[in-house]
C-alpha cells in the first residue's frame, strides 16, 4: 500500500534545494520552484499546502492542510513553528490601488508587485485561516488567533487577533520547559 507522504527514496526526486531527517511531505501537496526550498528535520507538509519560491522551513515545523506560501521575495519559519489549516503567507503584492492591471499573466510593464520577506521566528505558531502579508516579521512565541490578518511586524511572546491582529495577552515562555522532557 503506498503512503499519503513521499517516502525517503522518493525526497531526491522532488528536487528540493536541501532537505533534514524525517521529512513527510503529502502527495497532494504542490512544489513549484523546488530548487529554492530548504527544509530542516521533523518537517511535515499536509494535504493540498502550495509552496512556491524562496522558502526555507527550519526543523519540527507542521504545515497543516490547504496552506499556501507564496515565497517570491522569501518566507523563512524558524524552528518549532506552524500553520493552522488554510493559512496563507504572501511575501509579494500586487497594487490593487486601480493604475495598475493585476495578473501573472500580464506584461510586468503593467503591473506592479512590491513585497519583502516573510520570517515567523521560532516558536510562532499560527491560527486556522489566517494570512500574512509582505515584509513581515512575526517575532519569537508571538502567536495568531484564527482568522487573523497579520499586515505588520508582530512583538514577541504575545497573542494576536483580529482584522487587522491586534495584540491580545501575553504568552507563557514557560511552554519551552516541555522541550526539555
Amino acid at each position: 500500500m503506498e503512503s499519503s507522504f513521499y517516502s525517503e527514496a522518493e525526497l531526491p526526486g522532488l528536487g528540493l534545494a536541501s532537505y533534514g531527517e524525517d521529512v513527510l511531505i503529502s502527495r497532494k501537496a504542490s512544489v513549484y520552484s523546488p530548487s529554492g526550498i530548504h527544509l530542516g528535520s521533523h518537517v511535515r507538509i499536509d494535504d493540498f499546502c502550495i509552496l512556491s519560491g524562496k522558502i526555507t522551513l527550519g526543523s519540527h515545523i507542521h504545515l497543516a492542510a490547504f496552506c499556501a506560501l507564496y515565497g517570491r521575495y522569501g518566507i523563512e519559519m524558524q524552528d518549532y513553528t506552524g500553520l493552522s489549516p488554510r493559512t496563507i503567507i504572501f511575501s509579494a503584492t500586487d497594487d490593487f490601488g486601480g493604475d495598475y492591471l493585476i495578473s501573472p499573466m500580464v506584461p510586468e510593464a503593467a503591473t506592479n508587485v512590491s513585497g519583502g520577506k516573510v520570517i515567523l521566528e521560532k516558536y510562532v505558531q499560527v491560527g486556522a485561516g489566517c494570512i500574512l502579508m509582505p515584509n513581515i516579521c512575526l517575532h519569537e512565541g508571538a502567536a495568531v488567533g484564527s482568522m487573523s490578518l497579520v499586515n505588520k511586524s508582530l512583538e514577541a511572546w504575545t497573542i494576536y487577533f483580529g482584522v487587522p491582529a491586534k495584540p491580545l495577552k501575553a504568552r507563557k515562555k514557560g511552554l519551552l520547559d516541555k522541550l526539555d522532557q
